[in-house]
């Protein structure tokens, strides 16, 4: 692992965590294998942190017509656009896994564009962008292309949520200087 710091903040040690932020990222160390930086750069301020994560866990976990994937691929592209470094390598990580294929993160990170998508994906992230660069300028029609392509008003709210929330955490992450976790990397290639 490098030297180089997790965020330019202080790191609170897992047993100064109040006891439900320390069980969390614990059951997540479980799972994965590691401790993903963005808790413990979070965890600096465990009220924003619970804040943070529950939010993230309403919109990514949440039932839907999405698929993980879907979800995944616009919090890829919407990173890759706001250049955030941390967010396009975790969840291009997570991406590459649940969409079983090794060159879409990337692709998307890039420019979604010239990725190897469907119409319907592209018309998604086409919105998901404008959400995240230029939200003053959604309008019916945006609603209507997207209605074109199969997507329901709760879908439409889905999109637009996970791209917004996104922004936020992009942009937190550029702040914290935060960096991702050397495990990610390899993880689904």
């Amino acid at each position: 692992m490098s030297n180089i710091p997790v965020s330019r903040f202080p790191i609170p040690d897992l047993d100064e965590l109040p006891e439900d932020l320390r069980a969390a990222v614990l059951a997540v160390q479980e799972k994965t294998g590691f401790i993903p930086n963005v808790f413990l750069a979070l965890a600096h301020r465990p009220d924003e942190c619970r804040a943070f994560f529950a939010m993230h866990d309403a919109l990514m976990l949440r039932k839907g017509n999405l698929t993980k994937a879907e979800k995944e691929m616009i919090v890829v592209t919407v990173s890759g656009g706001n250049e955030c470094h941390y967010c396009v390598v975790a969840h291009g990580a997570i991406l590459r896994i649940v969409a079983k294929n090794s060159l879409l993160a990337d692709q998307l990170a890039i420019n979604y564009r010239k990725a190897d998508i469907t119409e319907r994906q592209r018309v998604m992230l086409d919105f998901a962008v404008k959400v995240s660069k230029e939200s003053s300028r959604v309008g019916d029609s945006d609603f209507e292309l997207l209605k074109q392509h199969d997507f329901d008003e709760e879908d439409i709210w889905d999109i637009g949520a996970i791209s917004a929330f996104f922004c936020l955490s992009n942009r937190m992450a550029n702040l914290l200087s935060m960096r991702p976790n050397d495990e990610f990397y390899s993880m689904g290639r």
